[in-house]
């Protein structure tokens, strides 16, 4: 029997996915689609539906139940994000949760790859390259930069894939989720905050879950931070262009709430203030620049007509 045909080789590898959010599920699904196995694991035992994908109900921040489940594994996709949309959940809960799974990965012999944020850029007033600075102090700046200073200096082999503001078909909590989809698709006006005329870097979901894939299997490309595969900026309004286009609706009238009203509110109300501490990134242009990555990876990001497409049809489905 040649090495080629021994049981070994045909064994689909293992990959592990922590969280099953728009990030988590796409990831696993495009893994198991190329023929992987894949183990998820989450709170809820939830994750894409297929025969190579297994769900399990897990805290992934119980290190006595992960060295069983990454052993094996060639990766961990590290998914999980903060339960809330705050700085104080971020500090409590998301660099215990990355030690203990990187202790865990580094036991096992895996690769941990993590997506990550633009957050951390600490010159976003010129275009983000993978060799600018991160180095962005306070609030949840500060934690996104502290994160990536800890897994630079953890012994298990890491990646970090940063993305610009999300869309896609899973996509809910983000400026271009469910606050941009719901009243475009319903033929209504749209409010978004800051400028809606602003170039603006939005990440299809599945070119980032396509890096991240594609980082982890190549040694070369560990231990440093890359960009996912990402568009020509956009602004707010003309992203919400080219989902109505996709969706076959009307041109939607776009509005923008001013920063100032958005700070105002802030002083009264905790999720508002949250929201305005990010406000910087829509009251100027902040744009990635992904193409030293695109090369290294080998990808280029999906047309923004085919992923608009597809993000509209995945909210029809999702909504029925």
């Amino acid at each position: 029997m040649s090495q080629s045909e021994s049981p070994a080789a045909r064994t689909p590898a293992l990959y592990v996915v922590t969280g099953a959010g728009p990030v988590g599920w796409t990831v696993a699904e495009q893994l198991a689609a190329a023929g992987h196995r894949v183990r998820v694991l989450t709170r809820s035992g939830s994750g894409p539906e297929h025969p190579l994908v297994e769900k399990l109900a897990v805290d992934v921040s119980d290190r006595s139940q992960l060295g069983r489940l990454f052993r094996g594994a060639r990766a961990v996709f590290h998914c999980i994000h903060g339960s809330q949309y705050s700085a104080k959940a971020w500090a409590e809960e998301l660099p215990g949760a990355e030690q203990t799974v990187l202790a865990a990965a580094g036991e096992a012999g895996a690769v941990v790859v993590f997506p990550e944020s633009l957050y951390s850029y600490s010159e976003p007033n010129r275009p983000m390259t993978e060799e600018g600075p991160r180095d962005a102090r306070g609030g949840k700046r500060g934690i996104r930069t502290a994160l990536l200073r800890a897994r630079a200096a953890s012994a298990t082999d890491t990646v970090s894939v940063v993305a610009g503001d999300f869309f896609g078909p899973r996509v809910r909590g983000a400026h271009a989720g469910e606050r941009m989809l719901k009243p475009v698709l319903a033929g209504k006006s749209l409010m978004v905050v800051g400028n809606a005329g602003l170039p603006h870097s939005f990440t299809y979901v599945p070119d980032l879950a396509a890096a991240m894939i594609r980082a982890a299997q190549d040694p070369a490309l560990w231990n440093r931070v890359w960009h996912a595969p990402t568009g020509p900026a956009l602004s707010q309004r003309r992203i919400a262009q080219a989902f109505a286009a996709a969706a076959g609706v009307r041109t939607p009238r776009v509005a923008a709430v001013p920063g100032w009203a958005l700070r105002t509110m802030g002083m009264v109300s905790a999720g508002t203030r949250e929201l305005a501490e990010t406000l910087y990134q829509f009251e100027h242009p902040f744009v990635m620049d992904s193409r030293a990555s695109e090369a290294a990876l080998g990808l280029r990001p999906t047309p923004l007509q085919e992923a608009a497409a597809a993000t509209v049809a995945g909210w029809r489905d999702q909504a029925q």
